[in-house]
């Protein structure tokens, strides 16, 4: 191959890979060209480029004898959260230095088991804590748009490394937004679940009652594929739904008149780019003209939903990774002496900035002076948020708001205004807190060809109709 190639969503090769089932080897070396020839964007930290030729030779056979799993010969990139057997993972972070994963992650597993192909480890924002993937210890990711940008995050190298088909679909974690922004930015879909449908386990936590696994893809096919793989029961994680888990890709198409509610304030934010605003109102216009009922909604609410967030995650963040101490694994400084040396250096050193900010400020809220005050009063306000949502949600079919308030930025942008990077997430945190599944589809450029993103919020484990409805909005036509 003497060019970048582009990679065929998985479910129009499907068909070719039973008639052709040697070609399989060739779509692994399109892939591994592709991220060769793109390293620039630092969309991986590893790739497994000799395994995963290795794999796509077991897949090609097992082709030929028609015992090929369901993904066989789907080329899968995996987030640095994500554990691997025998294989580093990192959480992009210095501290996990050297640590090899001795088991797989779940949803990992059964990739592998349906003949998925993982080709690598993908950068992100170190343990998750970012919207821009520019806090890593490898480096920022760099939007394949244009390269001086974002390409979102935490998620970003996953997001990237579909953008720039370097894989059919990433497994990415989205804790407030690290898939659904991320998606937004790089013109792809993005897809979170509902809380608990896809397992935790083999996951490196950041805040475990938002932590979700997440989707991204160019084509929701092989994304509600992925997901009817990947969700289910897990005896490895008390945590996760034991419900049953449909055929997802069967529900693509969506035949009903829809009752869809926007939130007035999400329009009326200030800090929204009028072109985000003119393409959301566009989309829900032709909505309109189709015969669906779209209907404002008040939601006052939306000004909590990010300091509760933020309050949260941050207390979580701070218990979760107080594990991490140079004792057991990971990194060490070596330039300790003492068991106080020991902690305070390592973690000092191990840790970037944000991460460090985000434990301070855990450690805060958690504090005897402002747990009451802080933590409590934000669980408080996260229930009435969940039961707000949840009752507009029993009303309507769906919630349509923009997936972030700008296009992607430049690198640098807030590097030195956390409270604005934060700030990127006010659209994405209204589903994590409240725990629902939420999708980010492309929604049209921007006057820079930057990309859009509309945002779907469904009731809970209601993937089948919000990744059906995702669909039927992706082929409306619009007038902007």
């Amino acid at each position: 191959m003497g060019k970048l190639t582009e990679l065929k969503p998985f479910s129009s090769l499907i068909d070719t890979l039973q008639n052709e089932p040697s070609i399989s080897i060739d779509i692994v070396k399109q892939c591994l060209y592709n991220i060769d020839n793109q390293q620039n964007l630092n969309a991986f930290v590893r790739t497994y480029d000799e395994e995963a030729l290795a794999t796509a030779a077991q897949v090609t056979h097992k082709l030929h004898q028609q015992k090929a799993g369901k993904l066989a010969g789907m080329v899968v990139g995996i987030k640095d959260l994500l554990c691997y057997q025998d294989h580093p993972v990192q959480a992009s972070s210095k501290i996990l230095e050297g640590f090899v994963s001795q088991f797989s992650a779940t949803c990992v597993q059964r990739l592998v088991d349906e003949d998925a192909i993982i080709i690598g480890h993908q950068n992100c924002d170190e343990f998750g804590m970012g919207s821009s993937n520019e806090n890593s210890a490898f480096g920022p990711v760099r939007n394949a748009i244009d390269t001086t940008r974002v390409p979102g995050g935490s998620s970003g190298g996953s997001a990237v490394a579909v953008q720039a088909d370097m894989c059919h679909v990433a497994l990415g974690t989205d804790t407030g937004g690290s898939v659904r922004q991320p998606a937004a930015f790089c013109g792809i879909i993005g897809l979170k679940p509902t809380y608990s449908r896809i397992s935790r386990h083999g996951m490196i936590a950041y805040a475990s009652s938002f932590d979700t696994i997440g989707i991204f893809a160019k084509d929701i096919r092989d994304c509600a594929t992925v997901l009817e793989v990947v969700a289910g029961a897990d005896t490895f994680d008390s945590t996760v739904s034991k419900q049953p888990v449909p055929h997802y890709s069967d529900y693509l198409t969506f035949g009903k008149k829809a009752k869809i509610a926007y939130l007035k304030e999400t329009l009326a934010y200030t800090g929204l780019q009028d072109e985000i605003r003119l393409h959301t109102t566009a989309t829900m216009d032709a909505l309109k003209q189709a015969g669906h009922q779209v209907e404002a909604i008040d939601f006052p609410l939306l000004e909590y939903v990010l300091p509760t967030y933020y309050v949260l995650t941050t207390a979580e963040a701070s218990a979760n990774l107080a594990r991490l101490d140079g004792v057991r694994y990971g990194y060490r400084s070596p330039s300790a002496h003492t068991i106080e040396e020991l902690y305070t250096k390592t973690r000092s050193e191990g840790f970037g900035q944000e991460v460090q900010r985000r434990i301070l400020l855990g450690a805060f809220v958690l504090g005897a002076n402002h747990y009451e005050d802080c933590y409590i009063k934000a669980k408080k306000i996260r229930r009435l948020i969940k039961d707000k949502l949840q009752a507009i949600l029993s009303d309507y079919d769906f919630i349509l708001l923009p997936t972030t308030p700008s296009t992607a930025f430049k690198i640098g942008f807030n590097a030195h205004d956390p409270l604005a990077m934060y700030w990127a997430d006010v659209y994405t945190t209204l589903a994590s807190v409240a725990g629902l599944p939420a999708i980010s589809i492309p929604n049209g450029t921007d006057h820079q060809n930057l990309p859009i993103g509309l945002q779907i919020i469904a009731n809970s484990f209601e993937e089948t109709h919000l990744l059906g409805f995702a669909n039927y909005i992706m082929q409306l036509p619009k007038k902007i």
